[in-house]
């Protein structure tokens, strides 16, 4: 990932067109394009400053504030589907969330959901109809 430009940049850039310089006489001075003193610009109209926005970091999960909420709803309910009662409970309380999202904090909760079949399939059993009621179909024997 690139780093984001020196504040001594910035500021030299933003003193140049302070100064009068358009946006060329910039972009060649100082070889930075012309979008990025446009934003920079825009940053300074709209916020009062024009220094590079922090990065790296974790973003906090969108339902960190609802993770007890969450727990509580599938601990009672164990059998819950995700898709359509959780996800469909959470909208109707306003909180517009993916499906990823929802699962993503499950998942973190330690919680899996997995299909369990009814009876366990045979391993030395036929594994289809044909096969168990007079062999393999289409073979004249």
């Amino acid at each position: 990932m690139a780093a984001p430009y020196s504040h001594d940049l910035r500021l030299r850039v933003m003193d140049a067109v302070r100064g009068g310089m358009t946006y060329q006489e910039v972009t060649r001075r100082f070889r930075v394009s012309n979008s990025t003193i446009l934003r920079w610009v825009r940053r300074l109209r709209e916020h009062g400053h024009y220094a590079a926005l922090p990065m790296g970091g974790k973003k906090p999960f969108v339902l960190a504030g609802e993770r007890a909420w969450l727990l509580q709803r599938l601990a009672a309910k164990p059998d819950r589907t995700l898709r359509e009662e959780v996800l469909a409970e959470l909208h109707d309380r306003g909180i517009a969330v993916s499906y990823f999202a929802l699962w993503h904090i499950v998942r973190r909760a330690g919680l899996r959901f997995k299909k369990r079949p009814s009876r366990p399939a045979s391993r030395t059993g036929p594994m289809w109809r044909a096969a168990a009621v007079g062999g393999v179909a289409g073979c004249n024997g």
